[in-house]
């Protein structure tokens, strides 16, 4: 198995950083209950770094025709596939998760996300659309800069999912793991980046609520895809709305269960 230990707690504008003034998360092996790594909670300095890097990346990204875009993406979906490996092994580390399932569940549909949305990009094209000698023609524009934030459950599949579609549309992105599977989206970011992904376009942020609050409320930040609870998610859509930004959120809670022990459910059944 790989060493999990990442090698700094944030991944902004195509290099990681370090910065210890943040609260110490410890990264911790489901399986076990082992402390395996330590991040730091971004600082607000971190956080503006991140957002400004890109938001200064952001326009020339959008200025490449999609077809270039797209290009990158898909390099970065090879580069996936070859270390499949060890990108399970990480998110088992990360989660908990039995390393059969991870090898053949969670970088593999990474890969597929960032492949199908690499092309795509080519053909995301505005419309014409034709009113007796009259046409009305539609063009499509990035939103600029996008803000995700993941959930705990598949860290290497949501940060994929969410940078995939935002890259190939000529955005940039400000990704904020978990706080219990913060190592997953490390990789993908430095994956995207030797795939040729220019600096600053996908930026990793480690933290708590607070972080995922300063992303959400900052006004740099045009749109907002959150992956989460319902709680999480009433919160973040009321931050998101006071700068009507474009907001996106899958949200948990949808499943109630009722969970009998051993007597009840006899109890239940004979009477």
């Amino acid at each position: 198995m790989i060493d999990p230990k990442p090698t700094a707690s944030h991944f902004i504008n195509g290099a990681y950083v370090e910065d210890t003034e943040g609260a110490a998360i410890d990264v911790i092996y489901p399986a076990t209950g082992e402390v395996i790594g330590r991040v730091h909670s971004a600082t607000p300095q971190i956080v503006q770094a991140a957002l400004a890097a890109a938001k200064a990346a952001q326009p020339a990204w959008a200025a490449m025709t999609g077809t270039e875009r797209g290009r990158i993406l898909r390099r970065a979906a090879d580069m996936m596939r070859a270390q499949n490996r060890s990108l399970s092994e990480l998110e088992t580390y990360d989660t908990g998760k039995p390393l059969q399932e991870t090898l053949v569940a969670d970088a593999t549909s990474a890969a597929d996300a960032l492949e199908y949305f690499g092309g795509l990009a080519g053909s995301l094209t505005g419309e014409h659309v034709q009113f007796g000698e009259d046409f009305i023609y539609t063009i499509r524009e990035p939103l600029g800069l996008c803000v995700g934030i993941g959930a705990w459950n598949y860290p290497t599949q949501i940060a994929a999912w969410k940078g995939a579609p935002a890259l190939a549309c000529g955005n940039a992105m400000v990704f904020k793991p978990s706080e219990t599977t913060p190592l997953c989206a490390l990789k993908v970011a430095e994956i995207l980046h030797e795939a040729g992904l220019p600096a600053g376009l996908y930026n990793v942020v480690q933290g708590l609520g607070d972080v995922g609050a300063a992303l959400v409320s900052d006004p740099l930040v045009d749109k907002v895809s959150l992956t989460g609870s319902l709680p999480t998610g009433r919160k973040v859509y009321a931050a998101a709305a006071e700068g009507m930004r474009h907001v996106t959120m899958e949200l948990g809670g949808k499943s109630p269960l009722i969970i009998f022990d051993d007597a009840e459910l006899e109890a239940a059944v004979s009477g």
